[in-house]
């Protein structure tokens, strides 16, 4: 089954295995001693987040190491560049409304 990387980050534990593994690759033991699950519950999330592109393997002898591919995320910031942008404009509406408030007390 084709996932999309939003399937991904739905999740928080997945959310959490990216935020660790953006600071370095790490193993699924390794992985799984900062989770109250096992090790197999963490290769789920591997598992999936793997289908979505957005973690690769490296084998580094008996180990594999996940490590976070920066470009898929790049994705994610993409769509989430058009609400920015309208955040953005609704907090500059929102310091020219406090700024005339704070005017007319004075």
């Amino acid at each position: 089954m084709r996932r999309d990387i939003f399937q991904a980050i739905a999740d928080p534990t997945r959310r959490a295995i990216i935020a660790m593994i953006a600071l370095q690759a790490m193993t699924p033991n390794a992985l799984a001693d900062h989770f109250n699950m096992t090790r197999q519950g963490v290769s789920k999330h591997l598992r999936i987040l793997t289908e979505c592109e957005l973690v690769h393997q490296e084998f580094r002898g008996r180990e594999i190491y996940y490590q976070l591919e920066i470009a898929k995320m790049k994705e994610i910031d993409k769509w989430l560049e058009q609400f920015r942008k309208i955040w953005e404009n609704r907090f500059d509406q929102l310091d020219e409304l406090l700024f005339k408030l704070k005017n007319n007390k004075s």
